[in-house]
């Protein structure tokens, strides 16, 4: 199912090259929607054979790997839930970039979390590992939808002086589904946090405001976080 020219294309647009974020990884060249369709076959793959995937060396399959355990947790019971879960967060060192964080982060972290402590966010927030500082913001994705928008705007507050661009985009992406459902929400955090957020953030979180205001918080004067 592989297409090397894919392949080529994707280890350049995922930034694999030595220094980059992606540094190393490898592709086979397949489509998302070849890789959804491979997990439907997997659904029903045991837990112990989806972490051998996560193990792979080919970035696609670390992708169906997760895609199976996000589809499943919604499926499991709860003693699954929390296995998936748990193995989730052990194997964080192979959720290696932004593609596998977004699109399991919503369905495994933020949707176990819902009613339960989210203490572990502000612990993955504070990691040195990018993708598990990222997993903390992509996660409240989920949290975001079901109304309670506190965890993601404490998490962009937190990260203001993160330094890494991926970080900017994933805290402003949330930030713009705050103001999606609570615009006043997200124009209160602007109006103390604008001047300190890095430009990318920003621009990301007033994405769907009126020109007039996009125009104001991006005039604002440049701060320092204290």
């Amino acid at each position: 199912m592989g297409n090397p020219k894919r392949g080529e294309f994707s280890e350049r647009f995922f930034k694999t090259g030595s220094g980059q974020y992606g540094e190393g990884d490898r592709f086979l060249g397949l489509t998302v929607p070849q890789i959804r369709s491979a997990s439907r076959e997997f659904r029903d793959l045991p837990l112990a054979e989806v972490e051998k995937l996560l193990e792979s060396r080919w970035h696609e399959i670390r992708l169906l790997a997760l895609i199976v355990l996000a589809n499943s947790y919604r499926r499991a019971d709860a003693a699954t839930q929390q296995q998936i879960y748990r193995l989730y967060l052990r194997r964080t060192d192979r959720i290696n970039n932004w593609d596998l964080v977004d699109v399991s982060a919503p369905n495994i972290v933020g949707a176990h979390l819902l009613r339960r402590s989210r203490a572990p966010l502000r612990k993955l927030a504070r990691s040195k590992n990018l993708w598990e500082r990222r997993i903390a913001v992509v996660a409240t994705q989920h949290l975001i939808q079901e109304g309670q928008f506190d965890d993601t705007l404490d998490l962009a507050e937190l990260l203001l002086g993160d330094r890494e661009d991926l970080m900017h985009k994933a805290v402003g992406w949330m930030l713009r589904e705050v103001g999606k459902r609570d615009e006043r929400r997200l124009l209160v955090f602007l109006e103390i946090h604008a001047g300190a957020m890095p430009r990318t953030a920003l621009r990301y979180a007033i994405e769907r405001l009126p020109p007039a205001q996009r125009k104001y918080y991006m005039a604002r004067p440049r701060t320092t976080r204290r």
